[in-house]
């Protein structure tokens, strides 16, 4: 038994940290890849096994626990079909040269949905992990140790493989950075043939985007460094450094995702204010917009004044929460007529 299944079993009661066989992590040879949803659901599944992962035994999670973690809130019996589903397509190809052998297998034999209890809320989900996936782990001498709040707060499949992928590398002595080819690149993120083709997409819409998020969520920060022939763009160098202030990660982490990218992109981050359900506007930012708007020789009395734009707002389909109801209010103030 390899030195992963007892890091595993050691780490087994810790919920805050999943260890996953390097293999895994690095995701080099793994085709057809899973959605984000698909990889979150896998990441609480081998945390679940944590030291039994690589036994041929039959594994289950209550989906109320699944329901539990931050990110995973929202899903029932259908929507949790289609992730084991992923889970199951996903095609892993492993070239051993020692022994001048390849094997292609999957990370899931396959998986139950007991819903005999549904009615009561009561759900229960099982699983068989492939044995190509235990062998892997079973052989499996290096890990790689990730923090599960951070994989739970990722917004895009990119994110996720990039960063698992470098967390298996960052306790390397002496290596800080690694190259990719844009073909090794494109593989590691799992971006499907015939998109983002040109390099210009790729950086724009999956590596940049994972590697602010990554550098926002994660205790490392990430930096890209493209190489060139020319003008043209055929690799990337990866490097890597582990943030001595982890306070603000953990304070994203633990914060509301609402301005999360405005704060992630280094911007102030704007708080709309909704306009009054009930009640006057007195003594409220909003009597002073209509002191300051309303055009009329004497303002009307404030309850009133409310219970109109509350109506007309109301005729129009606009949320007294919406972004630009401050906006609204101005414009609604300047016509207002007796």
């Amino acid at each position: 038994m390899g030195k992963t299944i007892e890091v595993a079993a050691d780490r087994a009661f810790d919920q805050t940290k999943t260890v996953l066989p390097a293999e895994m992590a690095r995701g080099i040879y793994m085709r057809n890849s899973p959605s984000l949803q698909a990889l979150k659901l896998l990441h609480l599944m081998i945390g679940t096994a944590a030291g039994r992962m690589a036994d041929d035994v039959r594994h289950e999670i209550r989906l109320a626990d699944i329901r539990a973690i931050e990110g995973m809130k929202n899903h029932d019996r259908a929507s949790i079909r289609p992730l084991f589903e992923d889970l199951r397509g996903v095609v892993m190809t492993f070239d051993d040269p020692a022994a001048l052998q390849e094997t292609i297998g999957g990370i899931i034999d396959h998986a139950v949905i007991d819903y005999r209890h549904e009615t009561t809320g009561e759900i229960l989900v099982s699983w068989y992990f492939g044995r190509m996936f235990r062998d892997m782990a079973a052989k499996s001498n290096h890990w790689a140790i990730l923090d599960r709040q951070t994989v739970f707060h990722l917004t895009s499949k990119y994110s996720v493989l990039l960063f698992q992928h470098i967390t298996s590398l960052i306790n390397l002595q002496f290596i800080n950075e690694k190259n990719f080819s844009i073909p090794e690149l494109r593989a590691l993120l799992g971006v499907t043939e015939g998109k983002l083709e040109a390099f210009g997409h790729l950086n724009a819409r999956a590596i940049q985007p994972a590697i602010e998020e990554i550098n926002h969520l994660s205790r490392f920060t990430l930096k890209a460094t493209p190489k060139k022939i020319g003008r043209t763009v055929v690799g990337i160098t990866i490097s890597w450094a582990q943030k001595t202030d982890r306070a603000p990660v953990a304070k994203e982490l633990g914060a509301s995702k609402v301005g999360r990218k405005a704060r992630q992109q280094g911007k102030s981050e704007t708080v709309y204010e909704p306009f009054p359900a009930e009640g006057s506007i007195h003594f409220t930012k909003w009597e002073k917009l209509a002191r300051q708007h309303v055009q009329v020789s004497e303002l009307p009395d404030l309850s009133f004044l409310s219970n109109r734009f509350r109506s007309f707002a109301k005729n129009r389909n606009l949320e007294l929460t919406a972004h630009n109801i401050e906006q609204a209010f101005i414009n609604w103030c300047a016509k207002y007529k007796l």
